[in-house]
């Protein structure tokens, strides 16, 4: 029996907090999870630290291929999810239902939350091309180690922007429903194999259970689309 490390972001936290516990009985294995924000784990594994799995986003997992910390074959989709918007519980819900109504929220909300995940770099974009980026810098609120959401829950920002398989755990917010079609931006997550990973056979077993039919009601019940 191995003990399998794994680096993970949160945005699939939901699911595999559901599913590691039945791999691990399922199998003998023990799986030690290391959480972390996508900017920090980059910076980590560029830097050499060895895993056996790394979770994030298929584009973040990709960049560390020059780096030798993993192999293009060694790459697995698990999931995707698009960019939601929650409010704190009970508030009044903001019209989001095309570019214009959100582009009116933005501009109306006393305080933005949003995450340095994938779905913040979009959204640093998506402000820019809305022109607004400039008029709303001064009530953006830009969180790295806890959801955006948990922002929102406490009345440290009055809406919050990130997946929706992040927002959705969040207690003591309301979950608004997804960015206009128009603007939305979805983001594939992935399982990376780390190239020199002490524990390869038992990682892949991991990763067989985590894309297995019975693991796709799971994940898509925690708000994303499975693989």
């Amino acid at each position: 029996m191995a003990d399998i490390k794994v680096m993970i972001s949160l945005a699939f936290k939901a699911a595999y907090l559901q599913l590691v516990p039945a791999f691990e009985q399922a199998s003998g294995h023990t799986v030690i999870s290391l959480w972390a924000a996508s900017v920090d784990m980059r910076a980590r594994l560029k830097e050499g630290e060895v895993v056996d799995l790394i979770v994030m986003s298929r584009g973040a997992i990709e960049e560390l291929i020059p780096f030798n910390a993993v192999t293009s074959a060694g790459i697995t989709d698990l999931a995707s999810a698009g960019v939601g918007v929650a409010v704190k519980a009970g508030a009044p819900r903001p019209d989001i239902s095309t570019p214009e109504a959100l582009k009116k929220t933005l501009l109306a909300a006393k305080s933005v939350a949003y995450s340095t995940g994938p779905s913040g770099v979009y959204l640093s974009k998506l402000f820019e091309r809305m022109g607004i980026a400039d008029e709303i810098a001064g009530k953006l609120k830009r969180v790295k180690d806890e959801p955006a959401g948990e922002l929102v829950a406490r009345g440290e920002a009055e809406i919050g922007f990130q997946q929706k398989s992040e927002l959705l755990p969040v207690a003591g917010i309301d979950y608004i429903g997804p960015l206009p079609p128009e603007v939305q931006n979805v983001t594939v997550f992935a399982v990376g194999l780390h190239a020199k990973a002490p524990q390869p056979d038992a990682a892949k077993a991991l990763v067989r259970f985590l894309t297995a039919p019975a693991a796709k009601p799971i994940i898509e019940a925690c708000g994303m689309d499975a693989a």
